[in-house]
């Protein structure tokens, strides 16, 4: 029997293939999340730093570009999906992460969030979100751990496998790109699914096939409190 193969993997783009997914996965975390998730955490930090213009790579429905709306900080999204472009408001374009249409130093912060593992190469990005910044700039990159919801290890397809972002090989990524890092981990009971629907809600979101997502329902209990794992990594751009 062959080794398994534990490579770093990008997790599968598909925003616009398979938009339901997503929106289950934001519909989980809106219901039945105990704690808020890391977009107000980071707007507030942009916000006390007083950030005056920030470029959202990857800002997906725009979650992040509301909030740093609200707080007066101007911001441009970026995304390599239509699908999730139109669901976002305020200034935003198409693009690539590895190659961002923007001059050197024309930020004075730049995030990407849940959207590194989906590159092969991430340092890439990280590369682009550090040239577009001016010195003494902030970034914010965040991702799942690779043993998360540990609760849910035995279904979970790739569980404990490396991506090509995680937040066990963040550090080292982020600083490949910047001299300042800082990283701010979670590790708690932060989802409660009350029920099987609720369960079967979080699980369309892992990305389980229909058949898994049965076999699943039938071999986890419900009530059920999970323990989600990752972290925030904030870097500053050399002055």
């Amino acid at each position: 029997m062959p080794a398994a193969d534990h490579r770093p993997r990008p997790e599968p783009f598909d925003y616009d293939t398979d938009p339901e997914r997503f929106r289950a996965t934001s519909l989980a975390g809106r219901k039945y999340g105990l704690v808020g998730d890391v977009h107000g955490d980071i707007a507030d930090r942009l916000a006390r730093e007083r950030v005056d213009r920030v470029l959202d790579v990857g800002c997906g429905n725009g979650r992040l570009l509301a909030l740093l709306r609200d707080a007066g900080i101007a911001a441009v999204g970026l995304d390599a999906s239509p699908t999730m472009l139109k669901a976002a408001s305020g200034p935003r374009i198409f693009g690539d992460a590895r190659k961002l249409p923007f001059p050197p130093e024309t930020f004075g912060g730049s995030a990407a969030l849940y959207m590194l593992y989906h590159l092969e190469d991430p340092a890439q990005a990280v590369a682009e979100c550090h040239r577009v910044l001016r010195p003494g700039g902030l970034f914010a990159a965040c991702a799942p751990s690779r043993y998360d919801s540990p609760e849910l290890q035995s279904i979970l397809p790739g569980f404990g496998v490396p991506s090509t972002f995680d937040s066990e090989n963040a550090p080292e990524i982020v600083g490949s790109a910047f001299a300042e890092t800082e990283i701010d981990a979670w590790d708690g009971p932060y989802i409660h699914l009350p029920d099987p629907e609720a369960l079967a809600l979080y699980l369309r979101g892992r990305r389980l096939s229909p058949s898994a997502a049965e076999r699943a329902l039938e071999a986890i209990d419900t009530p059920i409190t999970l323990t989600k794992r990752g972290a925030i990594i904030y870097a500053r751009k050399t002055a």
